[in-house]
């Protein structure tokens, strides 16, 4: 089996963990490539540096999985640097919530045991695509969501939208959240957007902050494709990527789809997407009772 492994660089309270997994990766034989800039930083905090067989320096590499040290921003990142290769991702939480990991970091041995014997499942996540007749982006994908927002604080954005080339709404908004049923439970969801089950292949368009009540959440197909044109008073917007911001002139018309390749998220048979929900979401939660 081989691994190549991204992470954070704030892994110092995880350091017994991290040297108990490296011994077991020598112990199984597992070949082990290390992204270059995080092998720097784990040479930096560990007493003794790991044994890796490759280092990873751009995006293209050859893996059995890639292993994600972080948080959920980790394993965004590491999905990016993945692309379009068929690589299931596994993530190791050693961040915050950790929504989108298959380990919280403390069960590395049986995590390792359950890669090697097949014991996982692995779940195709749909992302989305963004495209311009005028600009070619260097990455176009984004797992969570695509955000168009304000580059200028004191003005909202006119935005227009339509779908598979009809016309649906002019946004007045401070933006417009386009997201996967993945990134269901991020960015969409602070926004009023809907919780979608993990395997359903739709966009969701849902606005930031609407001058309008009757501005609300909408839910398209799998085959849709949203074309979008923006106005602002600044003559710039800014999109973003799962994080990553580009500043746009206000001219530049986006059409956003399904990606054709999905992301590979590797899942532990006793985790469930409902039960992540209820425990790290507290989805459903009635904190009256424990008053």
């Amino acid at each position: 089996m081989k691994i190549a492994l991204f992470g954070k660089h704030s892994q110092q309270s995880f350091v017994p963990q991290l040297l108990e997994f490296f011994r077991l990766i020598e112990e199984k034989q597992i070949e082990l490539l290390i992204e270059a800039d995080f092998y720097d930083y784990l040479k930096a905090i560990l007493p003794q540096p790991p044994k890796a067989d490759d280092f990873i320096l751009g995006d293209c590499f050859q893996a059995d999985f890639a292993l994600s040290l972080g948080g959920d921003g980790t394993l965004l990142n590491t999905a990016r640097r993945v692309g379009g290769q068929a690589i299931p991702i596994v993530g190791i939480n050693t961040g915050r919530l950790g929504y989108l990991s298959a380990s919280d970091g403390h069960d590395l041995p049986q995590l390792l045991d359950d890669l090697l014997q097949g014991n996982y499942e692995i779940e195709q996540r749909a992302r989305l695509c963004l495209s311009s007749e005028t600009i070619k982006f260097d990455y176009p994908l984004a797992l969570n969501e695509i955000a168009i927002t304000r580059r200028d604080v004191a003005a909202m954005l006119h935005i227009h939208a339509s779908v598979n080339g009809e016309y649906l709404n002019d946004y007045q908004a401070d933006g417009l959240i386009l997201s996967t049923a993945t990134g269901s439970t991020a960015y969409s969801l602070s926004v009023g957007g809907p919780i979608l089950m993990p395997d359903n292949r739709s966009i969701i368009l849902s606005p930031i902050a609407p001058h309008t009540l009757s501005m609300r959440p909408i839910v398209l197909g799998a085959d849709a494709y949203v074309d979008l044109s923006v106005e602002s008073r600044s003559k710039q917007y800014l999109v973003s990527l799962d994080g990553h911001s580009l500043s746009l002139p206000s001219d530049t018309r986006l059409r956003v789809r399904l990606a054709d390749t999905p992301v590979l998220l590797v899942r532990r048979k006793d985790q469930s997407f409902v039960h992540t929900l209820r425990t790290k979401m507290m989805w459903g939660k009635d904190l009256r009772s424990e008053v």
